[in-house]
């Protein structure tokens, strides 16, 4: 193959998407090439707008447009009761689509893995200032069944007992070590149905 440095910084970057290697990443190179008219020129245009317009919302970790807004926690018109938190945005995604959970998200980027990703990084305060803004009478602790995951469902469980608001984590349905994304519809339902109350007794 005939080396072109624009190509082979194209196919480098494509190599570093999920589930693409660099032979992947080569044919949808060929591919965009030979349909540069129909795909290259508006999807350019595309991530160009994207890059400028979609940011991470401060206050909920969500993706929202600059020019409207957040529709997770800003403009929604429907008014919820419960807050269900995940790690990341293909969380949110995959309980979006399955139609199963009607109420707020809280995307906290990440987990407690290390010193790096302290508190303030995960949106945790501002998760408390949310409960208390909003009076939500539920949050629903949706991250993994990982160490991780279950480490840092504990630290927010932990941050809002001064809320008094009713803590609930996904029930047995969720396979230890799995993560929310890759779970199929049924398993979520099974998981949302069944959510244990996490609240300690004051006694």
């Amino acid at each position: 193959m005939q080396n072109i440095s624009e190509i082979d910084d194209l196919i480098k970057l494509i190599s570093k998407l999920p589930g693409l290697g660099p032979k992947s990443a080569k044919r949808i190179v060929l591919k965009l090439i030979n349909n540069r008219d129909e795909i290259i020129k508006p999807m350019a245009n595309t991530l160009a707008q994207v890059y400028k317009n979609v940011t991470r919302c401060n206050s909920c970790g969500s993706l929202k447009s600059n020019t409207e807004g957040c529709n997770n926690c800003e403009n929604i018109k429907e008014k919820f009761n419960k807050i269900c938190v995940v790690e990341d945005i293909a969380d949110q995604w995959s309980i979006e689509n399955s139609n199963i959970y009607k109420g707020y998200f809280h995307i906290l980027g990440g987990t407690i893995a290390s010193v790096a990703n302290r508190k303030q990084d995960l949106l945790i305060d501002s998760l408390v200032h949310r409960v208390l803004k909003d009076k939500i009478d539920e949050v629903i602790l949706a991250t993994s069944a990982t160490v991780e995951g279950q480490t840092t469902a504990y630290f927010i469980q932990d941050s809002l007992k001064k809320t008094k608001v009713k803590i609930t984590k996904l029930a047995q349905g969720l396979p230890v070590g799995g993560e929310i994304e890759s779970l199929d519809d049924g398993t979520l339902f099974s998981a949302f149905k069944n959510r244990l109350n996490l609240n300690f007794n004051s006694d």
